[in-house]
C-alpha cells in the first residue's frame, strides 16, 4: 500500500525519537484542500483508532484511516533535504494532477 524510502524512514525515526510523548506510529492521511484539491497530512500518534489500517514499513508503523486508504494506495513517501529546504515528498500513482510542492494532488 504505502512505501517509505530509506530517507523517509530515517527522518520519521528521528522525529519519533525526539517526541516528548510515547509514539505508536505515524498517521498519513488525505484531506480536502491544497492547491490541487487534496492535501497530505502527517502526524505522530500515541495510539491507533479502531478503524485504522496499520502498515509496517521498515520498522515504522503507518496509520491510515478508511477514507484516505484508497487515495494512498501505491504511494511512495520520500524525505528530501537540500539547499531549498527539507520535507516529505509524495509520489502518488492515483493522482491525475499534482502541484510543484509535492504536497497536494487531484484524484
Amino acid at each position: 500500500m504505502i512505501q517509505l524510502t530509506e530517507s523517509a524512514v530515517s527522518a520519521i525515526s528521528r522525529f519519533i525519537d525526539q517526541a516528548n510523548k510515547p509514539v505508536f506510529g505515524l498517521r498519513i492521511r488525505v484531506d480536502g484542500g491544497g492547491c490541487s484539491g487534496f492535501k497530505y497530512g502527517m502526524k505522530l500518534e500515541e495510539a491507533s483508532a479502531e478503524e485504522d489500517q496499520i502498515i509496517e514499513c521498515s520498522g515504522v508503523k503507518i496509520l491510515v484511516d478508511g477514507e484516505s486508504a484508497p487515495l494512498l494506495s501505491g504511494v511512495t513517501v520520500d524525505f528530501l533535504d537540500g539547499l531549498e529546504g527539507s520535507g516529505f515528498k509524495f509520489e502518488n500513482p492515483n493522482a491525475t494532477e499534482s502541484c510543484n510542492c509535492g504536497k497536494s494532488f487531484a484524484g
